[in-house]
């Protein structure tokens, strides 16, 4: 089972990553309008939070992914720890999400799924 968790959360770390460099460096790119709702006239005015929120996603990546990594070897309850932090907060912040933006829905799910399942994994 170890080796499922492992690889699910280096997939999680990638996938933060990767929405982290769209939300530092794409985000007025309006093909991914539908993922973000930021209006062309609005970029630059959100220019500071989304480069700050791309980067919290691509550090909490490399912490899921860090984790993942510990969890096989000899420091296993680190990794644990770690993997299980990044997770459950995850799932917290995909509530957050669609608490506070409705439209947004979908990209919750997708926040929260994945480490969710990670997280009960993790505590079977």
């Amino acid at each position: 089972m170890t080796g499922t968790i492992q690889i699910l959360g280096v997939v999680l770390g990638a996938v933060l990553i990767v929405v982290g460099v769209l939300e530092s460096f794409f985000f007025r790119d309006q093909r991914f309008h539908s993922i973000f709702l930021i209006e062309p006239k609005d970029t630059a005015a959100v220019r500071l939070w989304t480069v700050n929120l791309g980067f919290y996603n691509m550090v909490w990546g490399v912490g899921a992914i860090i984790g993942a990594l510990l969890l096989g070897g000899a420091n296993h309850q680190a990794g644990h720890a770690v993997l299980l932090f990044a997770c459950v907060a995850h799932v917290i912040l995909g509530i957050v999400l669609v608490v506070s933006e409705r439209r947004l829905w979908v990209s919750g799910i997708g926040q929260s799924l994945l480490p969710l399942v990670i997280a009960v994994l993790l505590l079977l």
